[in-house]
């Protein structure tokens, strides 16, 4: 596959998944990506590629840098692709030389997917303080959600894990807005309505990223934290993220018809459960 062909399957698999890749609900607040050996900000489209990763760290380092370290990229691990631009020295028919450029990759990872690397060669990320406060409207939703699973805080990415039933969030004042981190807190807790012990809605059959059930999961959690957010009456911050989602899986999934209605309606079901509405009556 060609450089601009595995750049651009990046960057439509985020659109795809919701993602866009030149917004990110949090932030570092040591700015661009930038290669931790070097100190170097990446550049142009790379600065997306990575950022759009949602690591809190901007430190990256490629396979080779980590080993020199002492260290070594954790098992699963998937790296990112970079480009950077070469020049090629050609001689034409007629005897004259011309440079002519031409894009090649290499792969790096962030710091939190390498490990044994002495901490004192990552810089430290100071904290955020964003001039915003706690909603209480919405901890109070979180705080008497039937059977609430863990949530723990100052994680690297926005999840939910079905496993191990527990809700990881990045720092609330690392996000941009008060209602931005609660959005993103809703779309996880809808998730975690899905496990066997609520509303059994996941049957173990998201693996397969992409795929339709997955799609339609991800349909789920932003349609039911629309519910959410406008029942404390905040505004959706992540729903611009899902209209990129919906365009994608809806080409994929153009043939069901019903999909809409039904993922609307899982989203209800999700939202009445945490909000403790009698769904009876619906």
């Amino acid at each position: 596959m060609k450089v601009y062909e595995i750049i651009t399957s990046r960057i439509i698999e985020k659109l795809e998944t919701g993602i866009i890749p030149w917004h990110k609900p949090w932030h570092s607040v040591e700015g661009m990506p930038k290669n931790l050996i070097t100190k170097k900000e990446y550049r142009g489209i790379n600065v997306f590629l990575l950022a759009m990763q949602r690591y809190e760290s901007p430190y990256w380092l490629s396979f080779k840098q980590a080993q020199d370290l002492g260290g070594n990229v954790k098992k699963d691990e998937k790296g990112t692709p970079v480009v950077f631009w070469n020049w090629l020295n050609q001689v034409d028919d007629e005897g004259n030389e011309k440079n002519i450029p031409f894009i090649r990759y290499y792969t790096v990872y962030n710091v939190a997917q390498c490990g044994n690397i002495d901490e004192g060669k990552i810089p430290s990320i100071p904290s955020v303080h964003n001039d915003f406060d706690h909603i209480a409207e919405c901890e109070a939703i979180i705080a008497d959600m039937p059977d609430c699973p863990e949530i723990q805080q100052g994680k690297q990415r926005a999840s939910y894990n079905p496993l191990s039933d527990i809700i990881s969030m990045p720092r609330f004042d690392s996000f941009d807005t008060a209602e931005e981190f609660y959005s993103t807190l809703f779309h996880e807790a809808i998730h975690s309505t899905g496990n066997g012990k609520r509303l059994n809605r996941l049957n173990n059959n998201i693996s397969g990223f992409g795929n339709e059930e997955y799609s339609k999961e991800e349909l789920v959690a932003e349609m039911g934290a629309a519910f959410l957010c406008g029942f404390v009456g905040i505004e959706n911050i992540t729903l611009n993220n899902s209209a990129a989602y919906i365009q994608g899986w809806l080409k994929a999934l153009k043939d069901d018809k019903k999909l809409v209605i039904i993922a609307a309606a899982q989203a209800q079901k999700a939202a009445d459960y945490i909000l403790m509405v009698n769904q009876e009556a619906n």
